[in-house]
């Protein structure tokens, strides 16, 4: 299943498929596999092996399966083609917007905008990082939690980065000796208040 696919019909088809797609690599990978598929192009298996190639190759997964059928399909030409087709486009979308909101910054309506997007973004960070925090605060686990999140900020603020903060916090938890509460510890608790309001 390999019909030779002209190099103009695979640009097109790699530049609509990735450029009007919302959802990540995968979903592009997705839409290709069945426009290639439909074409008669490419079968599942050779889309299979090109999916695994894509995720071992450093960087975009996206751009790299792309290259990939670009030269399964039509050699090196077919590779460079599908790249441009796959980068040029959204290239000058990314340009294009780039430009456009620092023309658009200057008004205080987009400055008010952008306030309220990064609150609401900081918000959910916060909430999501409460909700992973708070079964180890329920846990007699509060005096580990708070030195982890002091040293980090004491990381932070001394000019370490985010990343090597957070190896470090791993490494200083292991070597932590965690509180002997079983897993089910909280269950019984809440199951006897309940047994003892009832009576």
């Amino acid at each position: 299943m390999s019909r030779v696919s002209p190099l103009g019909q695979l640009a097109w088809v790699v530049a609509r498929d990735v450029n009007r797609t919302v959802g990540g690599g995968y979903a592009v990978m997705e839409l290709l596999r069945r426009s290639f598929g439909r074409r008669g192009w490419m079968g599942d298996s050779t889309h299979g092996v090109i999916v695994a190639v894509s995720r071992l190759t450093p960087g975009t997964n996206m751009l790299a399966y792309c290259t990939a059928a670009g030269w399964r399909l039509r050699g090196w030409r077919g590779a460079l083609v599908a790249l441009a087709a796959a980068s040029v486009p959204s290239s000058v979308i990314i340009f294009a917007m780039s430009a456009a909101l620092v023309r658009l910054v200057a008004y205080r309506a987009v400055q008010a905008g952008l306030a309220v997007g990064m609150l609401v973004a900081c918000v959910l960070v916060f909430s999501a990082a409460w909700s992973l925090l708070k079964p180890y605060l329920r846990r007699g686990n509060r005096m580990r939690v708070i030195a982890l999140l002091a040293l980090g900020l004491a990381l932070y603020l001394a000019g370490m980065t985010p990343v090597r903060i957070l190896l470090l916090a791993a490494a200083v938890s292991l070597l932590m000796r965690p509180s002997a509460v079983s897993p089910g510890a909280d269950d019984a608790t809440t199951t006897r208040g309940v047994v003892g309001t009832s009576r």
